[in-house]
């Protein structure tokens, strides 16, 4: 699997229950149509040691390979998902391609 993961940031003024209620019931629906995605997790920073969380969260997207990503990366659907980013966070994603390591699980 190829991964790509984005940590998402706060969008200053708007309620943070309600950004991540945006995420997860309009944003998530929306990634989903992406083509050629074959999973896509959101993480919801909800808590931090020292209160606040400093993000958003952080959203990632599996393809079954870079070549399927970047045809994802093309789509409609991609540019919707990208575009649909500044109604809930920060449209400046900090994105990377990841690789899971399982240690426990």
């Amino acid at each position: 699997m190829f991964t790509v993961t984005f940590v998402l940031n706060e969008k200053p003024g708007m309620d943070r229950a309600e950004a991540l209620r945006y995420w997860r019931e309009t944003h998530g629906p929306i990634a989903a149509k992406v083509p050629g995605v074959r999973r896509y997790v959101q993480q919801h920073a909800v808590a931090a040691p020292e209160g606040e969380p400093p993000f958003l969260g952080v959203a990632s997207m599996y393809f079954d390979d870079q070549e399927a990503f970047a045809a994802a990366g093309t789509s409609a659907e991609f540019a919707a998902a990208i575009e649909d980013v500044d109604n809930f966070a920060d449209p400046q994603l900090t994105t990377a391609f990841t690789e899971d390591v399982v240690v426990v699980g």
